[in-house]
This record gives C-alpha cells, structure tokens and sequence, in this order.
C-alpha cells in the first residue's frame, strides 16, 4: 500500500485560521481547503517552523494562553491530513508542557537535534534537563 501523496506545506497563515477561526472568511477558505485535502486521501506537511510561529502569534495577536495554543496545535495536528516532524506530537503530549523548563521552544530544538543524532549545545541551564545536552558555562 502507498502512503498518502502529500500536497503542500501549509503556510503559518493558514495553521493560524484553522487553529483561531479567525478572521471568517479566511478560516471558512482554508477549512475548505482542508476538506478538499482530506475527501483526496491527500496530506500536507506543517513544518516545526510553522508550528513555533503560531505558538507565539497565538499567543501575542490572539492573547490566548500558552496550554490551549498547545492543546489547539496537538489536537489540529494530530489529524491524518497532517504531516509533521516525528518527534512534535510526543512533545505536544508532554504534561504541563505550558510551564514546562526547558519550554516548548527549547523542548523542539532538542527534539530536532536529538533526531539528528547530535548533542545540544546551549547556555540555557534548563536544558540540563534534557538527554545527550551540554550547557556551556
């Protein structure tokens, strides 16, 4: 059997109107968009660059709290229609990843290094949390 042929990769601007349903017409295009996806048996790829900007402009344009911009992305996401980096949907489960330390946005370079096969470097202390990571002091 196939896999499923992936069609694109969705733009922030799209993620945001599916996540936010905000403005109208824009989320109505791009749920459209979305059914026409799915009705295919297609799929369409959302980078973790796409993903870490709409945490934050959910954040600072929507005024929405960090827990429901990452409940929102892990449910959005989880969809069949959606392709994304493998280890982001584990890390969208994390518990409390809200107040997590390290946070979401340190949490996803790890997880891209670690996919990598590479240690992170970094100055952040937190960080020490985390596998296979060096803290510069």
């Amino acid at each position: 059997m196939s896999l499923p042929e992936i069609r694109g990769a969705l733009d922030t601007s799209v993620v945001m109107r599916l996540l936010t349903g905000q403005p109208d017409n824009l989320a109505m295009t791009a749920r459209r968009y979305m059914a026409e996806i799915e009705q295919a048996g297609a799929r369409v790829f959302v980078s973790n660059l796409v993903v870490l900007e709409v945490y934050f402009a959910c954040q600072h344009h929507y005024g929405m709290a960090k827990e429901v911009v990452l409940g929102g992305l892990r449910s959005l996401l989880s969809m069949r229609t959606f392709v994304v980096h493998p280890h982001l949907l584990p890390l969208l489960a994390t518990e409390g990843l809200a107040t997590a330390k390290p946070g979401f946005l340190d949490r996803l370079i790890h997880a891209e290094a670690d996919a990598a096969g590479l240690p992170l470097i970094t100055f952040e202390k937190a960080a020490a949390r985390l596998p296979n990571t060096e803290v510069l002091e």
